[in-house]
C-alpha cells in the first residue's frame, strides 16, 4: 500500500502579522518613501479604492520605491493578500 507524502518543501501559511512585522514594518510603520502608514485610514483609502487585485499585483511586482513582494520572496500570493488585508483592517479608524 502506498502512502501519500506531503512535499518537504511545502510551507505552512504564515500569519499576516508575522509577515508584516518581519518585512513590511520597515516602511509601512513610518511611511518611508510614501508607503501607506499602518494604522492610517487616510493613507490607505486611495489604495483600497483600487481594489485588492491591483494592490496584490502592485505588492507582488513592486511599485515606486517598494521592491517586489516587499523583499518577502518566499511569500505566497495568499500570504501577500492576507498581509495587505491585515494592514487595511488595522487602518480603518
Amino acid at each position: 500500500m502506498m502512502t501519500s507524502l506531503v512535499s518537504l518543501t511545502a510551507q505552512a501559511e504564515r500569519p499576516a502579522d508575522q509577515i508584516y512585522n518581519t518585512y513590511c514594518i520597515a516602511c509601512h510603520a513610518s511611511g518611508v518613501a510614501n508607503a501607506p502608514k499602518f494604522g492610517s485610514q487616510a493613507d490607505w483609502l486611495p489604495h483600497i479604492e483600487k481594489g485588492m487585485d491591483t494592490l496584490l499585483m502592485n505588492a507582488t511586482k513592486g511599485i515606486n520605491a517598494m521592491p517586489p513582494k516587499g523583499l518577502c520572496f518566499d511569500c505566497s500570493d495568499t500570504e501577500m493578500q492576507n498581509t495587505i488585508q491585515y494592514m487595511i483592517d488595522n487602518s480603518q479608524s
